[in-house]
């Protein structure tokens, strides 16, 4: 290996955590409140991000609200956590099909890849995370 190449690998490792970093301080701990006006920004601005459809009324969508709060804390620098109240954002909810609440929809690399429909428990929130890759 070369002296340009061993420098090149360097500044690649630099800049990769750099970033790595910047990413990590920009995630908030706790989740956002997505509209339509912002949804499109918030799902391409980060790697990994669930957003929770949810509506004041529906008591599945109150019981899980707390465990979407742990959770990002809890994943902080890995997934941004966000929700996007249905009643206020019907455009939105018709785009994605959302047809029950709650309705978490997983975002990777700006790409719906999976949705979680119900109110789940935490473990299994985890567990759909792990195997799609995302934390």
């Amino acid at each position: 290996m070369d002296e340009l190449e061993i420098l090149r690998k360097k500044k690649l490792e630099e800049l990769r955590k750099r970033y790595m970093e910047d990413e990590k301080q920009e995630t908030p701990d706790k989740p956002l409140e997505v509209n339509d006006a912002n949804f499109e920004e918030i799902v391409t601005k980060h790697k990994n991000v669930a957003i929770d459809c949810w509506a004041p009324w529906c008591g599945p969508c109150l019981m899980i609200a707390p465990v979407i709060e742990e959770l990002a804390k809890e994943l902080k620098g890995k997934v941004v956590f966000g929700k996007l109240n249905v009643d206020e954002n019907q455009r939105t909810a018709m785009r994605f099909n959302i047809m029950s609440i709650p309705t978490i929809l997983l975002f990777k690399d700006g790409k719906l890849v999976d949705r979680i429909i119900g109110a789940m428990p935490k473990e299994f929130i985890v567990e759909k995370l792990k195997s799609l890759n995302m934390i």
